[in-house]
């Protein structure tokens, strides 16, 4: 049971980079540690919250564990906590 934090390599507003947070336990974990990271709930997407760069280093101070985009997504998928953008067809 982790919250999981990718590196910071997506581009969005004001130029900034973003990772992803997720958990591989509840969405409840993750949005208490999103809170206590202070991440607004507007940053929350389907199954994880859009991370500014600048937080990067706090999230990890806080406990996330920092792991590839793959693992993340292959964890998050193995907890049954992903919600894909688009289903994939049957």
């Amino acid at each position: 049971m982790s919250v999981l934090i990718d590196s910071p390599v997506w581009p969005g507003p004001r130029g900034w980079y973003f990772a992803h947070l997720v958990s591989d336990s509840s969405y409840d974990e993750l949005h208490s540690f999103a809170r206590e990271l202070g991440v607004p709930p507007r940053a929350f997407e389907r199954d994880h919250y859009d991370i500014p760069e600048h937080l990067h280093a706090r999230a990890l101070e806080l406990g996330a564990e920092h792991v590839s985009g793959r693992e993340l997504v292959t964890r998050l998928r193995s907890a049954g906590l992903r919600r894909p953008k688009h289903p994939r067809p049957v």
